[in-house]
């Protein structure tokens, strides 16, 4: 099998960033390897490749074969094309020196692009956060309106409210007068009534006491007599 050039996964899930590693094509993805040439991480926009340009070239041209992911990181980076200017070189289609000079020119463009990309996304992302906070304040702005609403419906009932208890409060001691009226003169009622029994029954049964003892008195002084006398004749006959 030949030697491979690809990615070994790193990170946790849903977070993943990948080593670029030299590896026998017979080696499980996350076996061992010969060597490890960059790193990739692809959650960045754009994405974050850091690669060792001159071990990368070596590898391409010792025949290491890229997956499809490391072929792109490579066309990416520039190591396919100066691949291609080697081998320009080799045919003798053109010198070292003006090898250098395209690769260069490419590059400079391609740093250039990259640049106007990440201030694209810089820009989107800012845009994209501005409208975010608007929204947001947006929404801050109707909830705080209706708590306001909510509160001010809420002040006036207890402004309600408090009129009412206030109402209440004002009325109150009339009707305890009125109640303590109430009670007072049942009071003097109830005095009256009893002031008054006293004077109608006292007479009534003294004179019923006094007709009841009178016959006795009466007849006790009747019979006392005729005893005395009794005893007179007794005497006079002896």
């Amino acid at each position: 099998m030949p030697t491979k050039m690809r990615l070994q996964r790193y990170g946790k899930k849903g977070q993943p960033y990948y080593h670029i590693v030299i590896a026998d094509g017979r080696a499980p993805r996350d076996g061992r390897f010969t060597e490890k040439i960059g790193t990739y991480n692809p959650l960045t926009r754009p994405a974050d490749i850091k690669l060792d340009f001159d071990r990368a070239l070596y590898w391409v041209k010792t025949g290491a074969q890229p997956t499809e992911t490391v072929a792109a990181i490579l066309k990416y980076t520039g190591v396919a094309f100066m691949h291609h200017l080697s081998i320009g070189v080799t045919k003798g289609a053109m010198t070292e020196e003006q090898a250098q000079a395209k690769f260069d020119a490419w590059k400079a463009e391609k740093d250039a692009k990259i640049e106007s990309a990440r201030r694209d996304v810089s820009t989107k992302g800012k845009t994209a956060e501005k409208k975010r906070l608007e929204a947001e304040a947006k929404v801050n702005e109707a909830k705080a309106n209706e708590l306001a609403k909510k509160r001010a419906a809420a002040a006036g009932l207890d402004a309600k409210a408090r009129e009412e208890l206030t109402a209440a409060v004002a009325e109150a001691p009339v009707a305890k007068v009125a109640v303590a009226e109430v009670a007072v003169a049942e009071e003097v009622v109830a005095e009256v009534a009893v002031a008054e029994e006293p004077v109608a029954e006292a007479p009534v049964a003294e004179v019923a006491v006094a007709e009841e003892a009178a016959p006795e008195v009466v007849a006790e002084a009747a019979e006392e007599p005729a005893a005395e006398a009794t005893e007179e004749s007794t005497e006079e006959q002896a």
